[in-house]
């Protein structure tokens, strides 16, 4: 079944973007197609133990929009894909794209209900699924489902398929002699190609539908500033899964920069290292946690980073520490990202000075998306003044599928969205972000954000990074707790001595000192490849959690 995805930018809008040449106007499949026929045996991604050519994936790819076609895929159905970070996953979003279907990639590890709210509320015809994920036997999940998800009639195995299930491997190697006729007509550049599935604050995964154009413009456009040396290859090591939304850079970077994309199946900073060692990538693309993993890693100091250009950095904060020591031991200079998978985005450059960087999030690319910054009744507020962001500009996504609730809080008239994130805009027109309208914790009546609190926790030097949540109390209605990963051989952390440093050493209010702590070896990760939050907050929940007495204060 063909769901219906509506644009909720002005057209008129979409139609000056065109005429100003932000968009490109031409389907993903195309500016692939292209790029392949320039440069058919340049290498178009590597992983650990094999590497695929731009003719190769081209031709995978097309094997299985033909066998999507004879199935009876039709422009505009949704296939989901669950596939690990490889050729395979980026074959699929090409070949999906090339039908004129909508690609709904999501990261590896999502369990049964999770699993129901994405492929239901997609109304997905068919799915293209891993069969083991960690413990999980990932077919037996979506075989359980089916019954409940009457649209979906088509399922590949990357695996031994159930029965009622399709191999999935031959299908890459299969000849596609009527693909010309099955894949004549390019779809709608303007007609959705992706959804993006959000880690964000809802209680069920957020569906989130993009365009051909606004992801080539908007990851396009944002690739292009981080990689301002045209005479150098761009060679994009990729941590997060190439299904989430900071990870879909990947298939950018191959339609429009004709770009080599590396990947591991799975983040590990040991196999980063490797990579980085033995391919050469001249960009990495990961979020803080994943950073602050590989500047620990023993084998770091016997690494050759000689290749590396720019370390990127998004998905949270990234303390200024953790970008020093990156500039130091990886030889790089650090840019930072802020974007979601709502349509938002700021980012510096990789000519800023580390102040810029360290403290702000960038200047908004309007050829991208333009912010504003707004307080509760949506009026602008002025500059330096904090209030929820709006995003609106070329990479701005249609719609929430299926959900008039989430179309009717998160989008606004006039095309704009509301990032439901909290920044103010500096005179030199510089975002810098204070967190997130939902994390913010209130106890007795006083507002804290966790990123402020995460900032000054995470410059202890013998913290290597923290996270800050709010736990409900029956006195106060939120108390503060810190989730904090040490550094390698730090001594033991105790509640009164990082209260006594953010007292003296940082000067933070002392209704601002988090009242609980706990130390963990590493945090835990999402299926993004971000800190699973949820986890932290179901910790709490079942161990408990001791308020200190006043005398144990600093």
């Amino acid at each position: 079944m063909t769901v219906q995805l509506p644009d909720l930018v002005p057209s008129e809008l979409r139609r000056r973007w065109k005429a100003q040449g932000v968009y490109p106007g031409r389907p993903l499949f195309d500016l692939f197609r292209e790029r392949a026929r320039e440069h058919p045996e340049a290498i178009a991604v590597v992983e650990p133990s094999s590497t695929t050519s731009y003719a190769e994936l081209l031709r995978a790819a097309t094997a299985l929009a033909a066998e999507l076609s004879r199935r009876g895929v039709r422009r505009g159905d949704v296939v989901a894909v669950n596939l690990a970070n490889g050729w395979r996953a980026l074959a699929a979003d090409l070949a999906l794209a090339a039908t004129g279907a909508v690609c709904l990639p999501y990261p590896l590890g999502r369990r049964r209900q999770d699993t129901m709210a994405i492929l239901g509320r997609s109304r997905a015809v068919a799915a293209l699924i891993t069969r083991t994920v960690g413990d999980q036997d990932y077919a037996r999940t979506v075989d359980d489902l089916r019954a409940d998800l009457p649209e979906l009639r088509h399922v590949y195995v990357d695996g031994r398929p159930l029965p009622g299930m399709r191999a999935l491997e031959p299908v890459w190697h299969s000849p596609a002699p009527d693909a010309d006729r099955l894949l004549r007509a390019s779809p709608d550049p303007d007609s959705a190609v992706r959804i993006i599935v959000s880690s964000g604050t809802e209680a069920a995964p957020k569906l989130v539908a993009y365009s051909h154009n606004a992801l080539a413009a908007g990851r396009g456009r944002l690739l292009r500033n981080l990689h301002a040396d045209d005479e150098e290859p761009l060679r994009l090591l990729c941590m997060v899964p190439l299904a989430s939304a900071f990870g879909s850079v990947g298939l950018a970077a191959l339609c429009v920069l004709g770009a080599t994309v590396l990947v591991t199946p799975r983040f590990s900073s040991a196999a980063t290292l490797r990579m980085v060692a033995g391919q050469h990538p001249t960009h990495l693309v990961g979020v803080p946690t994943m950073y602050q993993e590989i500047l620990t890693d023993p084998a770091l100091p016997n690494t050759d980073v000689s290749s590396l250009r720019c370390v990127v950095s998004g998905g949270a904060h990234l303390q200024p520490e953790t970008a020093a020591r990156l500039r130091r031991d990886l030889c790089a200079t650090v840019a930072t990202v802020y974007g979601s998978a709502d349509g938002a985005n700021s980012h510096t450059r990789p000519d800023d000075p580390a102040e810029v960087v360290d403290t702000t999030a960038g200047r908004p690319d309007p050829s991208i998306v333009d912010l504003r910054i707004v307080d509760a009744n949506g009026a602008d507020v002025p500059p330096g003044h904090t209030g929820e962001i709006w995003a609106r500009g070329p990479i701005t996504p249609l719609c929430y599928v299926n959900d008039p609730d989430l179309n009717r809080r998160y989008r606004a008239p006039g095309g704009w969205v509301r990032t439901g994130d909290l920044g103010a805009m500096a005179p030199d027109g510089r975002l810098r972000l204070t967190g997130r309208k939902k994390d913010i914790v209130i106890r007795a009546g006083l507002n804290i954000s966790p990123a402020e609190v995460e900032l000054h926790v995470s410059s202890h030097p013998e913290v290597a990074g923290a996270v800050c949540r709010g736990v409900p109390d029956t006195l106060l209605g939120e108390r503060l707790a810190v989730f904090v990963a040490p550094m390698p051989g730090a001594e033991p952390l105790t509640l009164t001595a990082l209260q006594r440093f953010l007292l003296t050493e940082r000067g933070l209010e002392r209704a601002k000192l988090p009242e609980i702590l706990h130390v963990l070896p590493k945090f835990p990760f999402g299926p993004s490849g971000k800190v699973d939050r949820g986890q932290l907050d179901a910790l709490v929940r079942v161990t408990g959690s001791s308020v200190p007495r006043k005398d144990d204060a600093a």
